[in-house]
């Protein structure tokens, strides 16, 4: 596991990982067929370059209140089977399923670290992006479920 020596580590870390994620979901729009669904890509990658705005100013002094609430977890990414990222002509479906699997990677990967933390101010700050990433993954569950699941 990655170590951090700083909480300035963390954030720049955190900073890298959102502008994957916007590049992700704007890599994922480009492969939309319909305009809408390319459109729902992008507004999740402007999200995620807020968040990575959000983090930078953090690392810039900004104070942060982290929130109790535990997001509820769906589960329905759980669930289905693993999609090709490389493939060209991705349904909504697809999509979807990619976006749900990779939040929950994220989710996890900051719940680990949090685990991992020595200190309570880097503990609390990993307990809020997962919190972020656990947010994301219900709306992408929530989107299955209103438009692929009920059509079905």
């Amino acid at each position: 596991m990655k170590e951090f020596n700083s909480i300035e580590d963390i954030l720049d870390f955190a900073i890298n990982e959102e502008q994957m994620a916007a590049d992700f979901y704007t890599e994922l729009a480009g492969k939309m067929k319909h305009q809408e669904m390319k459109d729902t890509f992008e507004q999740y990658a402007l999200e995620e370059l807020g968040h990575r705005a959000k983090l930078e100013a953090i690392k810039n002094g900004k104070k942060v209140q982290v929130s109790e609430t535990k997001i509820a977890d769906l589960k329905i990414g759980d669930y289905l089977l693993d999609v090709d990222v490389d493939k060209s002509n991705l349904t909504y479906q697809e999509a979807l399923i990619l976006a749900m699997k990779k939040e929950k990677i994220a989710f996890r990967l900051y719940n680990d670290l949090a685990s991992a933390s020595t200190d309570e101010p880097s503990k609390k700050l990993f307990l809020m992006l997962a919190q972020e990433e656990a947010k994301h993954k219900l709306r992408f569950e929530v989107e299955y479920d209103s438009n692929i699941l009920k059509e079905n």
